[in-house]
């Protein structure tokens, strides 16, 4: 694959926030996915592409060995939409919430704007709020947690 395509399909993933993309062109086939800890899109080829060196591909791969984390309790308010996390009705405007701060359930945590809709995503446990998952202005996914409410 032509590396100006390479370049090109990197710049749409960074400017559209989409998650991830696959592109296949006969035997070629690579794949730019977007983590949400890092800002940048990785780029991953499939082993047809990776170059036979010290053993062939196999030998480059390395098992990642995550770090040990201390496990979060209690309950995990996940995101119902893609879209992006504003903890804040307006960039002036104080956070809906912070870390420590009491919530009863309904009470709106943050907001999710989707298709330049602003959709406010309520507690749906009382608790304390433990963590925010999530920085302020990042893209959000289906499913992706966004407070850990104890």
């Amino acid at each position: 694959m032509d590396l100006r395509k390479l370049k090109k399909l990197i710049d749409l993933v960074q400017e559209s926030g989409i998650g991830e993309i696959e592109i296949t062109e006969g035997e070629e086939k690579v794949r730019i996915s977007r983590q949400s800890s890092a800002p940048a899109p990785m780029l991953m080829a499939a082993p047809a592409m990776q170059p036979m060196m010290g053993g062939g591909p196999a030998a480059n791969l390395a098992p990642a060995v995550p770090a040990a984390a201390p496990q979060p309790t209690g309950h995990t308010l996940k995101s119902p939409m893609v879209g992006t996390f504003y903890r804040a009705p307006s960039p002036a405007a104080p956070p809906f919430v912070e870390v420590g701060q009491a919530v009863s359930k309904g009470q709106t945590l943050c907001i999710i704007e989707a298709m330049k809709l602003l959709n406010e995503i309520e507690s749906d446990v009382s608790g304390t709020v433990k963590a925010i998952l999530v920085e302020n202005g990042q893209p959000v996914e289906y499913g992706q947690p966004l407070f850990l409410i104890e």
